[in-house]
């Protein structure tokens, strides 16, 4: 239950802007931000997950693209024993392999990011669907992209639109102040944005925020981890 914030500019070339809080069960290790992937993914910088060797977050600096992966409900009948892992995904389309066809995983949400374009990719097990996102700043967790039947969506996305982004420089700030500002509700409401997803069935909380500036110049990436999972704390992304 993930939540991306990204925006689109207007200008051609200026930079796409994307603030990404990851959610997870805390007790499954992870690599923080960085060359996790060198015998196979060598221009790769990203989140790995230490379990099964794939990527939350990933971006390639030789292709200048970044992707983020977001779990979502589907509806396979596919054997768990044919299920692959869906951070193999990211990895693909940070090197500019987008899934095709049959990714043969759960459900997803893929962000992907290029200094050109910025879209979603959808899969629900039966179907894959691209959302392409036009001018202007967007939300995602585990249902559709500005979808008002996301509780933190419907409650955050008008606070996040209504703040500028400086072009440089420590840019997320606000949109830190904003994700503060969400805190003044309790970890397990629906509309919070980190989140204690325990009472909703899932053993997974908030961990963790990267931010990432991609423009034709390359990918810029910025992370910090929570002091505790699904508390939050001021955060300074390095």
């Amino acid at each position: 239950m993930c939540t991306v914030i990204l925006h689109v500019p207007e200008a051609p070339g200026a930079p796409v802007q994307v603030l990404a809080i990851r959610d997870e069960d805390p007790h499954r290790t992870w690599l923080p931000l960085g060359r996790s992937w060198p015998d196979t993914h060598p221009d790769v910088v990203g989140v790995r997950d230490a379990r099964a060797g794939g990527a939350w977050l990933a971006a390639d600096e030789a292709t200048r693209r970044l992707a983020v992966l977001l779990n979502r409900a589907d509806v396979t009948t596919r054997p768990q024993s044919e299920i692959l892992s869906r951070g193999g995904v990211v990895l693909d389309s940070a090197e500019g392999t987008s899934p095709a066809a049959d990714p043969r995983t759960h459900g997803f949400n893929l962000v992907e990011v290029t200094p050109m374009s910025a879209r979603v990719i959808t899969w629900d097990g039966e179907a894959l669907r691209t959302t392409d996102l036009g001018p202007g700043t967007h939300m995602i967790a585990h249902d559709d992209v500005d979808d008002p039947r996301t509780a933190r969506i419907a409650r955050w996305l008008p606070e996040f639109q209504a703040v500028p982004l400086p072009a440089g420089g420590q840019w997320w700030m606000p949109w830190l102040e904003v994700l503060a500002r969400s805190t003044s509700l309790a970890a397990d409401d629906d509309r919070t944005i980190i989140r204690d997803n325990r009472p909703f069935g899932y053993p997974t909380l908030s961990l963790l925020v990267c931010a990432a500036s991609v423009s034709p110049g390359g990918v810029d990436l910025h992370y910090a981890e929570l002091d505790e999972p699904g508390v939050w704390n001021p955060l300074t992304l390095a």
